[in-house]
């Protein structure tokens, strides 16, 4: 019985290894006796019209991290599953990474999530197709019409397509010179489109991560809450992780949204909610299971390896 399985992430040394869903799912698989894997994107390369993946053996993904000596060329479509785990920025290689799987589905691998969704869904974007949850947004690159946005709003955030972890993210009351030049450099001078939405007060509240497992939202949450005077909950900008119970509401939007991402073949994603309020989906490589793990006792990753 083939019992081999894939991790296509970021280089360790990138990944924290006490805070990474990543080597939480990849401890998880050594737990359940996977015959664990692990390469980059730029390890993905085809050969005479397979696709391979140059890919280390795992053998523990603790703090000693302990890998195998030396790689091997193994066809993706040996492998019993690959996870796709690459975090954003999805550029030009995360795309071209997305082509050579989606070929390697065709010759019979199993990939999560699938690489045709993550290319169909950009994370920012995804959530307007769930339009009656979100806040008032605009996506454009023309100034004259984020200023007209501002003026209706009051307040507002802006951030780029591309951006995760909190970067590039600001809040603007007005334009002034400095959100002007902000803009422009965004913008690209006008011709790269950018996110623009209603500023949500609720961000104080915290900024929930729920995940998604199986197209079912997980019983516990993530609260993100911005500390120290700023509106940024994300973890790596400074917020701080509070686990919870899931709300009614998120229970709700969640189970809604993991219907379509089932169907879509996303397995495990990460929606973030603000009060009344869906702002992203993401799908690439979500992220605080460890936290919530930890906090609670609870396993979002081995529910998830439950439903393979």
């Amino acid at each position: 019985m083939n019992n081999k399985v894939l991790f296509i992430t970021d280089t360790f040394k990138d990944l924290n290894v006490k805070k990474d869903t990543s080597i939480m799912m990849i401890e998880e698989a050594i737990k359940k006796q996977f015959h664990v894997f692990q390469c980059e994107i730029e390890d993905l390369f085809i050969k005479e019209g397979h696709v391979y993946a140059s890919s280390r053996n795992i053998l523990s993904a603790g703090s000693t991290q302990v890998e195998g000596i030396s790689k091997e060329d193994i066809k993706v479509s040996e492998f019993k599953y690959s996870f796709m785990r690459k975090d954003p920025p999805v550029d030009e290689n995360y795309i071209n990474a997305l082509h050579l799987l989606g070929l390697a589905e065709k010759q019979g691998a199993i990939i999560f999530n699938k690489p045709n969704s993550i290319k169909e869904f950009n994370e920012k974007i995804f959530a307007l197709y769930f339009k009656e949850y979100i806040p008032s947004t605009l996506i454009t690159a023309n100034i004259d019409k984020i200023k007209e946005f501002i003026t209706s709003h009051q307040t507002i955030i802006v951030k780029p397509f591309d951006g995760m972890g909190g970067t590039s993210i600001h809040k603007f009351d007005e334009i002034n010179d400095k959100n002007m030049n902000i803009l422009e450099e965004m913008t690209n001078s006008q011709q790269t489109q950018i996110i623009c939405q209603e500023f949500i007060e609720d961000i104080y509240e915290g900024d929930y991560r729920v995940l998604i497992i199986h197209g079912k939202p997980f019983k516990k949450t993530l609260a993100r809450i911005p500390q120290g005077g700023s509106f940024k909950g994300n973890l790596a900008a400074g917020g701080k992780g509070i686990a919870e119970d899931i709300t009614d509401f998120q229970k709700k939007i969640g189970e809604e949204i993991g219907c379509y991402l089932k169907e879509k073949g996303i397995n495990f994603a990460g929606i973030d909610v603000i009060g009344k309020y869906l702002t992203e989906i993401n799908i690439t490589s979500p992220t605080c299971a460890r936290e919530i793990f930890d906090q609670t006792g609870e396993n979002p990753i081995s529910k998830y390896f439950e439903g393979l």
